[in-house]
């Protein structure tokens, strides 16, 4: 914020809720540049209101809360925020494979109800990782990123794309990706094509001892399906960052066990966070000062 007062005059929404729709239209009107998150959503309508805007910076790698075209068509720039959370992002995946394949969410909720009677020979079991195939779902950024930390746990990797990607893994359709991986980690934007990829008939075709980990966007699994799965055991588990309709979960989802929700938070840490809001800020006062901006979509 310290480097926009210098040159610019700031209208700030305060508080941790989206700001309201008709409050968003009525405040972008005579601004230039909109600072924007993935809960805003920033459509014809927002742009008609903004007459003046000149760039929408995205504090977010994603940007299918954008209207792309429609900035397009009136000439505005539009930013996002890549690279500055990879790491934290395919961190992050890490941490959910772990902590489902070894059942870490539903050991401590059990303990927690004071329903743990001490160490037993077959308590808890969950799976390995190493010998184990990893499937990737896109592989940009976040998915190489993924990539890149498997051979320390010993797995071996597979990824489904538009096209071959130069990485240290097989290439493979997205059918035999499912039914040989044994963890399946999205890292695909969501898009017309990717909407509800991970349906029912996907997750029939998965290993009954396979996870699904998703960090990408929450359309991209059909979560109807995939409590169906879970409760019918055709899957071991699943653990998700992201939901269909945040910040609502989908009830089926919350009575299970074999299922680990986490509130969006893969690239929460303090380091990216601040990176990406300066990444964002950084695009603004380039484009205000009539240069190149840095991150274009």
């Amino acid at each position: 914020m310290a480097r926009l007062e210098e040159t610019c005059e700031l209208d700030l929404h305060e508080g941790r809720e989206p700001i309201p729709r008709s409050e968003l239209q009525a405040r972008v009107a005579g601004k230039q540049a909109l600072i924007c998150l993935l809960t805003d959503r920033v459509d014809a309508e927002v742009l008609d209101a903004g007459q003046d805007l000149r760039i929408v910076a995205n504090i977010a790698v994603g940007y299918n809360n954008i209207d792309v075209e429609a900035c397009r068509a009136r000439g505005l720039v539009v930013t996002n925020t890549p690279d500055v959370l990879t790491n934290a992002c395919a961190d992050f995946t890490w941490a959910l494979i772990l902590g489902i394949t070894r059942r870490l969410g539903e050991a401590e909720r059990q303990l927690r109800r004071g329903e743990w009677k001490g160490w037993a020979l077959d308590h808890m079991l969950g799976m390995e990782l190493r010998g184990k195939r990893l499937g990737l779902v896109g592989v940009g950024r976040i998915g190489r990123a993924v990539a890149e930390r498997a051979p320390a746990f010993g797995m071996d990797v597979v990824y489904h794309a538009r096209r071959p990607a130069d990485i240290a893994g097989q290439h493979l359709a997205l059918d035999r990706l499912l039914s040989t991986s044994d963890v399946v980690s999205l890292h695909c934007p969501l898009t017309p094509e990717t909407h509800h990829l991970i349906d029912q008939k996907a997750l029939a075709k998965m290993k009954r001892t396979a996870y699904v980990i998703n960090t990408a966007r929450g359309p991209v699994v059909d979560e109807a399906a995939l409590a169906w799965a879970l409760r019918q055991r055709l899957i071991a588990g699943a653990a998700l960052d992201v939901y269909e309709k945040e910040p609502e979960i989908h009830p089926d989802l919350l009575g299970l066990e074999n299922v680990m929700l986490i509130p969006h938070i893969a690239s929460a840490t303090t380091e990216t966070r601040t990176a990406m809001a300066g990444l964002a800020v950084s695009n603004v006062l380039a484009v205000l000062d009539g240069a190149p901006p840095l991150t274009p979509v």
